[in-house]
């Protein structure tokens, strides 16, 4: 018995034999030979089993298999310039492993309800599979990009007394003799860690319960949050961009398969990877939103809507900086030019997906501090631990959270966020 050889590697093995395990996607073929598609979990391949290459009890039961069939299969890799991966592997014998009867997902077009009431089979299709190993990618491209440049994992909790940014979308839930509430962002824990590492990054789930139907929302999705002690705003943009483009720069490198078969265009990828990003102030983004006929105002928040007007503009993410006081939360650092507006940075994805990153100047003065949280109606006594920060070798600091389903979604060209993720959540959707 050979070792079980994965599909990814196959390419490596042309003329030699290999053992494979999966499940059958589909078989087509007639009298002499069948041709049946198989995958394993880290690809598809054609397999390919010739009446005279089999014993016919194994012949016989391949003409029978159904999708989703689940075979171990011996054989031949072969170099093949029509097949879809220039290679194919000839059987010398397929053994059944078990049989599935009416796979409910045919391949026929089923509606997207449909099929996110199967996601658990729907995630074993070609396209969710190659968005969802994207996504594995764009992960493993964060953590390469902060682990090189001197950051430390640090895992913020997911219960959490007090929520991040003032908001009321929050999930409460009994704790004990109290109330904890599902964490909105791990921001507040991460300005913390950075006065203890230097460089401090959270990478994991996050909750807001909002009650929205958009393209873009979800109830539960993950976020990387760094943080840096003695950094600026200007450093926070340098930190970001970089951070973006070497998203992209590891996807073009290792998902060239996946996008091709997603078929996205890779233009808007290309120049994000390589070209600096453009960058207006919001109070230039209100003038870009106006322009385009809206009646939106100086001081207003922006909606999915106006970020697509502003990103329309540019062919490689835009950022958005100094923010109107009023429209953000009590931690960020007002503008000593202009108190009006404070220091952060949204950056908005070209193609019309919106905010992937915000983030900012955190206000790094205990007195300044207080004020604020006091000024929105806050306990300072919730705080204190978050105070304590400031009030125990307070030093200027800066961070950001970047949305993985959103920069999904944007990598991958998808029309809605529930398909970056393998069990999305949303307010209407529960399960599986």
């Amino acid at each position: 018995m050979l070792q079980k050889t994965y599909i990814r590697h196959l390419k490596e093995k042309i003329g030699e034999d290999v053992d494979l395990a999966g499940w059958v996607t589909h078989v087509r073929g007639s009298g002499k030979v069948y041709f049946v598609q198989f995958r394993d979990g880290t690809g598809f391949v054609q397999i390919v089993s010739g009446a005279s290459d089999v014993p016919a009890e194994e012949f016989e039961m391949i003409k029978h298999l159904t999708q989703e069939s689940s075979i171990r299969v011996h054989g031949k890799v072969v170099e093949s310039p029509k097949a879809p991966l220039g290679f194919e592997v000839i059987a010398s014998h397929i053994e059944l492993v078990s049989k599935t009867e009416n796979y409910p997902i045919s391949p026929k077009e089923h509606g997207t309800d449909f099929l996110m009431d199967w996601r658990h089979l729907w995630i074993r299709s070609p396209r969710e599979h190659a968005i969802l190993t994207i996504r594995h990618h764009i992960a493993q491209a964060i953590r390469e990009y902060f682990d090189s440049r001197d950051f430390t994992l640090v895992d913020a909790p997911i219960f959490t007394p007090n929520e991040c940014e003032g908001s009321s979308t929050l999930f409460a839930t009994p704790y004990f003799d109290s109330t904890a509430y599902l964490s909105q962002s791990g921001q507040l824990y991460m300005e913390a860690a950075c006065q203890a590492f230097g460089r401090a990054y959270c990478f994991g789930p996050t909750f807001r319960a909002e009650n929205s139907n958009t393209r873009r929302h979800l109830t539960e999705f993950w976020m990387v949050e760094p943080e840096v002690a003695y950094m600026d705003l200007e450093g926070d943009i340098e930190l970001a961009e970089g951070l973006v483009q070497a998203i992209t720069k590891h996807v073009l490198t290792h998902n060239a398969h996946e996008l091709k078969l997603l078929e996205r265009d890779t233009k808007a990828l290309e120049i994000t990877a390589n070209e600096p990003f453009a960058r207006v102030s919001y109070t230039d983004a209100v003038k870009i939103i106006q322009d385009s006929g809206s009646p939106f105002k100086w001081g207003d928040d922006f909606g999915g809507a106006d970020e697509t007007i502003v990103g329309s503009k540019f062919n490689r993410p835009v950022i958005v900086y100094d923010y109107p006081t009023g429209i953000k939360p009590f931690y960020m650092k007002k503008s000593a030019e202009n108190p009006k507006v404070v220091r952060n940075m949204d950056i908005l994805a070209p193609e019309g997906f919106g905010e992937i990153i915000g983030g900012g100047q955190r206000e790094e003065d205990l007195n300044v501090l207080e004020e604020a949280i006091k000024k929105q109606g806050l306990s300072p006594e919730t705080y204190s631990w978050y105070l304590d920060v400031r009030r125990y070798g307070s030093v200027p600091h800066a961070g950001f959270g970047l949305g993985l389903e959103r920069t999904v979604a944007w990598i991958c060209n998808l029309p809605h966020v529930r398909e970056t993720g393998a069990f999305p959540r949303l307010p209407n959707r529960l399960k599986p």
